[in-house]
């Protein structure tokens, strides 16, 4: 009976098992739930059990998410009947609490003029592609030179919100905000060198994805930057160590960050439109029926736009047209402060702590517009634009990276060129028939045109014709062509069919919110607008959004082991 003892402590101690009681205890932070085994790494294994929730990236606020009513249930005086009231449920995310401003999106642009030199022709795209266009703030009949020489880059409007941004463009700003913010994560942490910050060059920048699917392609391949971290040196020592101790003398792995380890950020994005909706509405630490059931006309409460709080009564709650010729008011007396954009922070913040979701600029959100919202096919989460798409893998077998002469380029309708990716990013293609086969929740790549009018997806406006959907979709839109001719000139062709019926395409983009050029009804979060992704205007601009992981609340119990 002794030996069998002996033999069975042995046995726990070489595989690491945890011997526990029946009455419990274990809090399993050193230990399997479901097998015992030690998860700290001793036995090749490790499990992160000391993540405690989602860091709050630069620039953002948590939303904690719940259901709302989506939608319109007052008067729709424009009989748009394009935001019939239904209920929604979003999960917890983040959002900006303030417009992007200009002084952000210049980041962007100086880092661009530094990495991609504008003056080299293979770059010159990128940076041409990635300038707001300051062109529309040109009327006819007005005179606003002074706004097209000087709203983007004096500093007099540092800090007011970035017009004249197209959608794509707002996108493109989201995926360059992600890779430097997580950059700096990794930076600040040590697991990348000192100067990897400094030392940026075209072809050589960091992308989160390449980091985590392909780590040594990082920086275009250069170790130097991925492992010269103190951190990464000090993990690289550690490991070889043991390796040698264990006779082990191949390439030490494990070396770099992983989604497991839960350091880095989810990807910036533009919210969508359930999100912005339901953040601008700000709900937060409203808890009466009302405006449950949707009656809650604006970000902040009562059914003004002025406050009726005894410090501030009279003032305006928001910054948007008062009516013919009226852009804020009369000078040093009922005036709303602005009479263009006003800057961020200007007014105050709804119940999550969100800055000028009404009033100021409209905003691009991420859905493909239509004129429904369809709660009968999906009521968690709601997005219109689904375009799904993989990782490309080489002839090689290994994970295709763009490069400096692969850089994929969009004409856009204007004949305007914009990079759809930089150098370093992974290449990506559309999913096919593996990802798709046998499944029941999606069957295409493409799925911005799901249940877009019929069971099929599709309404046919000649039966005859199915195979030519192209020519007959519900939505008929005008197709104007761009091209260039054998000396590189542009060539636009405007399509004249007189049996086009309607505007509305899948490069068509929701835009929510009033502006400053705006009346008070588009001051409700609930109106809802359409305009081509790939053009833009001098009141609308954008804000990014994250979603979060884990839990749903910032402060939740741990749960019981």
């Amino acid at each position: 009976m002794k030996k069998y003892f002996v033999v069975k402590a042995v046995f726990a101690l070489f595989a690491g098992i945890a011997i526990v009681s029946c009455g419990g205890g274990n809090d399993y932070t050193t230990t399997s739930r479901g097998t015992g085994w030690d998860v700290t790494g001793k036995n090749g294994f490790e499990l992160n059990t000391k993540y405690k929730e989602q860091e709050t990236g630069p620039g953002l606020v948590f939303v904690e998410g719940g259901t709302f009513t989506m939608g319109r249930v007052k008067d729709d005086p424009m009989h748009d009947w394009n935001n019939t009231p239904n209920q929604q449920h979003v999960q917890s995310f983040y959002i900006d609490e303030t417009e992007v401003t200009n002084g952000m999106y210049l980041e962007m642009l100086e880092f661009i003029k530094a990495v991609f030199p504008p003056e080299d022709e293979e770059y010159r795209n990128i940076y041409n592609g990635a300038v707001p266009d300051t062109l529309v703030w040109r009327n006819r009949l007005g005179y606003n030179e002074e706004m097209t020489n000087n709203y983007l880059r004096h500093p007099a409007y540092q800090n007011y919100p970035v017009v004249g941004v197209t959608w794509i463009q707002s996108v493109e700003y989201a995926n360059w905000r992600t890779e430097r913010v997580n950059e700096l994560i990794l930076n600040k942490q040590g697991y990348t060198s000192k100067d990897a910050l400094a030392n940026q060059e075209a072809g050589a920048t960091f992308n989160t994805e390449t980091y985590l699917n392909a780590p040594t392609l990082t920086y275009g391949g250069d170790e130097e930057k991925t492992k010269g971290g103190k951190r990464s040196e000090s993990l690289e020592k550690k490991k070889t160590a043991k390796a040698a101790k264990q006779g082990n003398d191949g390439e030490v792995s494990g070396l770099y960050v992983t989604r497991k380890d839960g350091i880095l950020l989810p990807a910036y994005r533009l919210p969508t439109e359930a999100e912005w909706e339901y953040a601008a509405l700000g709900l937060g630490s409203v808890r009466e029926y009302n405006a449950y059931r949707g009656r809650k006309k604006y970000p902040w409460d009562g059914q003004y736009t002025r406050s009726g709080k005894r410090k501030s009564r009279g003032d305006h709650m928001a910054n948007f047209k008062q009516g013919d010729g009226d852009y804020g008011g009369i000078a040093g007396w009922s005036d709303d402060g602005a009479d263009i954009t006003a800057p961020v922070k200007f007014y105050e913040p709804n119940d999550f702590g969100v800055y000028e979701m009404a009033g100021n600029v409209s905003e691009w959100v991420a859905d493909v517009y239509r004129p429904m919202v369809d709660d009968e096919f999906n009521d968690f989460n709601y997005y219109r634009g689904n375009v799904y798409t993989r990782n490309k893998i080489g002839p090689d077998g290994m994970i295709a990276v763009v490069s400096a002469d692969s850089i994929p380029y969009d004409t856009l309708s204007n004949g305007k060129l914009i990079a759809r990716a930089l150098p370093g990013e992974i290449q990506r293609e559309s999913v096919d028939d593996n990802e798709t086969y046998l499944r029941t929740n999606f069957d295409r790549s493409d799925n911005r045109d799901f249940r877009d009018g019929d069971a099929q997806s599709t309404k046919y406006f000649d039966k005859r014709d199915r195979l030519n959907d192209e020519n007959n979709r519900m939505y008929n839109s005008p197709k104007h062509s761009v091209q260039f001719d054998s000396i590189g000139n542009l060539d636009r062709q405007y399509d004249k069919d007189s049996n086009r019926t309607s505007l509305i395409n899948n490069e068509v983009r929701v835009i929510k919110g009033g502006s400053w050029r705006d009346r008070a009804y588009w001051l409700d979060p609930a109106a809802r607008r359409s305009y081509p992704q790939d053009m833009a205007k001098d009141d609308l601009g954008f804000r990014c959004a994250m979603s979060r992981v884990g839990s749903k609340a910032k402060k939740t119990k741990r749960p019981r082991n």
